[in-house]
This record gives structure tokens, C-alpha cells and sequence, in this order.
């Protein structure tokens, strides 16, 4: 989230604030705000996940106007929330690595690239899509075993044996009262393993998703600034003669400018990495049977499963809401982000 992606030659008289890397922040200031902010932020997009992620274990086709109204009437508002204490107690230290991964990374191979003699926009490309990558396997240690347990209580109260009709709380495949006994039957049936069960599609979904995701937003952020640069220098060649401007953008148009960056971003990483999120979905929450025994399903029979259902087209059930959750939460985390870094610097600078 390089703050000098603006610049570049076509946007050299707009004067944003420097960037600021890892050595200049408070880290304890930095952690401590970040736990309460991101909580915030996780609290309010999580009934989209929920709506996600049913989307993505059912075996038909169900738009997300028909399964919010069934979750609705069947369940209550609470049944947007469940499992969403889980996933909170992972949001701390899943946070905490991600965020240190990230920063640490970027710094690094920021000044690894610029030394090697990459243009400023590759170099800037390249730190963050190896601080995508970094960040998301640091944090997949710590939200692998939270999303097993939160995901499955997330459908728990669902019935899908009957495809012809929408999801509804009249029996389910998993009986637990919380995230403890979720997480003590989990052990129980399958060992450690059943927690970092689609550990592996995790990592590939979520690393090529960062990646991307970090990389898209640094270039998107860069065009869009040096769009608004070129728009300013000949809005004042038509009204002025003063030459170029020299101009500061205000708080309001950094926050647009973050916030169209990162749903930009989060259009494209959502279209690439869709079906690999519903196969790890579909792995960490379904089971089959062999024998008259669950077992866990290999990746080859949940694909398999996805395309009897729907064709190709079933790996994209829920995109609408992961794209809506994915361009939401980061346009909320960019912008809490770049907040909580100046929030955090050892000498507050705005």
C-alpha cells in the first residue's frame, strides 16, 4: 500500500503523504489498534461469509436474495452470526502475523528491488505481491484450524439432501453447541489433521489471492493517481496560466482513491481465485461416505461433485457475495490500514 504510487511523471505536483515502513511504527500501539479495528471491521462483514459460504456447500444453484431470506425466517439475524466467536479469537494472531509478514516483506524487497534496478511501478508490483504472498501463508497457520470450525458452524442448522428446495434449519449434518465442542469433536474424529483439513487448497488459494490482490491494488493505485494528476494539469492549462499545479490531495479523495484501488483489486483476485475457494470450502466443511463411514473428501471427489452439479459454472457459486465481501473488506482494511499505520508511528506523522 505504497503511498508513492503517485509519483510518477504524470502526477509529479501531487504531494500525498511518504509511505511509512515497519521501522517507523509503534508496534504495540500498531497490534493493539489493529486487534480492535479489524474486529470492528470482521463483525460487520461477516454475515457475507456466512451467505458465502452456504452458497458454496450447496449442491443447486441459490441466488443470495433466496438464502438470506431463509436464513432469515429459519434462523433468526443469529443465524448470519454463527460460528463469528471462532473466527473473532482468530483474528488477533491471524492479524498480527499477517500484518507483520506484510510490512516486513514489503520493506525488504522493496529495497531489494530498487537496488537491482527495477522501474519504480515494477518494483512496487513486485514487494507487494511478495508481501501478498508472505502474509498469506504466515496467517493460514493460525486461520485454517479457525476456519474449519467457524465454517462448519456457519452451516450448521443447514439440510442439503434435497436439492430441489433452499437450505433450511430442519436437520444438519453437524450437532455442536460451540466453537470449543466443534473444535473438541473435530480432534476427536479426525486428530489434528481434521483442523488443517484443505490446508494445502488454502494455501493455494489464498497465496495466489494476496498476491494478486496486493499487486493489483499498487498498480490500480498508481494509474488512478497519476489519472487524476494529468486531469488536474489540464483542467488548470484551460482555466489558468500559472503552469503546473502544485496540489495536496485532501482526506476525502485519498480515501476514494484507496477505496476504488482496492475494489479493482478485489474484482480481479475474486474472478482467479474463485473456484479454488470453493473446492477448499467444500473440503473443510463436507464429508463423504465410504462403507457406510465419513471420510474426508479429496480434492479430486469435490471437484468431481462441483462439475456433476453445475458444470464448470458451480465453481462460482457465492462469486457475487465474495466479490462484494472481498471489495468491502479491503476497501474497509486499506483505508482502517493506512489509518492505523499514522495512528501507530513513533512520531505521529500526518
Amino acid at each position: 500500500m505504497s503511498l508513492r504510487t503517485a509519483e510518477d511523471d504524470s502526477a509529479s505536483e501531487i504531494h500525498i503523504p511518504a509511505d511509512i515502513d515497519w521501522h517507523m511504527l509503534d508496534k504495540s500501539k500498531f497490534f493493539f489498534l489493529g486487534a480492535a479495528l479489524f474486529s470492528g471491521v470482521s463483525a460487520a462483514l461477516y454475515p457475507i461469509v456466512v451467505l458465502k459460504t452456504r452458497q458454496q456447500v450447496s449442491p443447486a444453484q441459490i441466488s443470495s436474495f433466496k438464502m438470506s431470506y431463509s436464513i432469515m425466517r429459519h434462523e433468526g439475524p443469529k443465524g448470519f452470526y454463527r460460528g463469528f466467536g471462532t473466527s473473532l479469537m482468530g483474528t488477533i494472531p491471524a492479524r498480527a502475523l499477517y500484518m507483520t509478514a506484510l510490512e516486513v516483506t514489503k520493506s525488504n524487497v522493496g529495497s531489494v528491488t530498487v537496488k537491482l534496478g527495477f522501474s519504480d511501478t515494477t518494483a512496487l508490483a513486485i514487494a507487494n505481491a511478495a508481501a501478498g504472498v508472505s502474509s498469506a501463508m504466515a496467517a493460514q497457520l493460525v486461520w485454517t484450524p479457525i476456519d474449519v470450525v467457524s465454517q462448519r458452524l456457519m452451516v450448521q442448522g443447514c439440510s442439503y439432501s434435497n436439492k430441489s428446495t433452499i437450505p433450511s434449519a430442519s436437520s444438519c449434518s453437524y450437532q455442536y453447541r460451540n466453537g470449543f465442542d466443534a473444535f473438541r469433536k473435530i480432534v476427536g474424529a479426525d486428530g489434528m489433521k481434521g483442523l488443517y483439513r484443505g490446508f494445502g487448497i488454502s494455501i493455494l488459494t489464498y497465496t495466489p489471492s494476496n498476491a494478486v490482490w496486493w499487486a493489483s491494488y499498487s498498480v490500480a493505485h498508481r494509474l488512478i493517481w497519476g489519472g487524476f494528476g494529468c486531469y488536474m494539469c489540464k483542467k488548470d492549462e484551460n482555466g489558468s496560466s500559472n503552469g503546473s499545479p502544485n496540489l495536496k490531495p485532501d482526506c476525502k479523495s485519498m480515501l476514494a482513491v484507496q477505496g476504488l484501488s482496492a475494489a479493482m483489486a478485489s474484482g480481479v483476485s475474486a474472478l482467479i481465485t474463485m473456484p479454488l475457494d470453493t473446492i477448499k470450502t467444500r473440503l473443510q466443511v463436507l464429508d463423504g461416505e465410504e462403507n457406510g463411514q465419513r471420510r474426508p473428501l479429496t480434492v479430486m471427489q469435490t471437484v468431481k461433485n462441483l462439475v456433476r452439479e453445475g458444470g464448470f459454472g458451480a465453481c462460482y457459486r457465492g462469486l457475487g457475495p465474495r466479490w462484494a465481501s472481498m471489495a468491502m473488506s479491503a476497501t474497509t482494511m486499506v483505508t482502517t490500514y493506512e489509518f492505523l499505520k499514522r495512528m501507530s508511528t513513533k512520531n505521529q506523522v500526518s
